[in-house]
């Protein structure tokens, strides 16, 4: 047969700094250059969608938005972690409100939120990954009255609030 050349281990490498070592075989300590583990990304979930609602809402209330309701649905939807409802005195300050929400929530670095109805200016959704905002006329509001359905589609935990007003 065919006589194969034995593998050899390589020979230990210099190395940069040398191992500190006890007098007793078990214990060897080695300095380590290693970045320490970077913390699982589960545990940041929830941050960006707070810094996000904070935005929004600091954004609705420098834009004078009346009846700011906030609706939590984190672990009772699929769709988004919260909604967030609320009422312009007219329709050009929903489109302003909804413009401001676009550019700023875009300049954040959230990404470009989906928007429908800026052109009618009575009801404007936008969609902005985590959170959905609505944008309404109080009389527009006060017909579909979602805080309502909301109500009764969630129980009622303390988690929905009203902001301003």
């Amino acid at each position: 047969g065919v006589r194969r050349p034995r593998l050899q281990p390589f020979p230990e490498l210099p190395r940069s700094r040398p191992r500190e070592t006890q007098n007793t075989t078990t214990a060897v300590k080695v300095r380590s250059r290693r970045r320490p583990k970077a913390t699982p990304r589960a545990k940041k979930v929830k941050a960006p969608a707070a810094r996000l609602l904070t935005l929004i809402l600091s954004i609705l209330g420098d834009g004078k938005a009346l009846d700011v309701f906030v609706i939590d649905l984190a672990g009772k939807s699929s769709m988004a972690d919260c909604m967030v409802v609320a009422s312009g005195g007219s329709s050009r300050q929903i489109n302003a409100l909804a413009e401001k929400l676009m550019r700023s929530i875009k300049t954040a670095k959230f990404g470009s939120p989906g928007v429908e109805g800026l052109s009618q200016g009575d009801w404007v959704l936008i969609d902005a990954g985590d959170i959905i905002v609505h944008l309404f006329r109080p009389e527009i509001r006060a017909f579909y009255n979602l805080e309502k359905m909301w109500e009764m589609a969630l129980p009622d935990d303390g988690q929905n609030a009203v902001l301003g007003g």
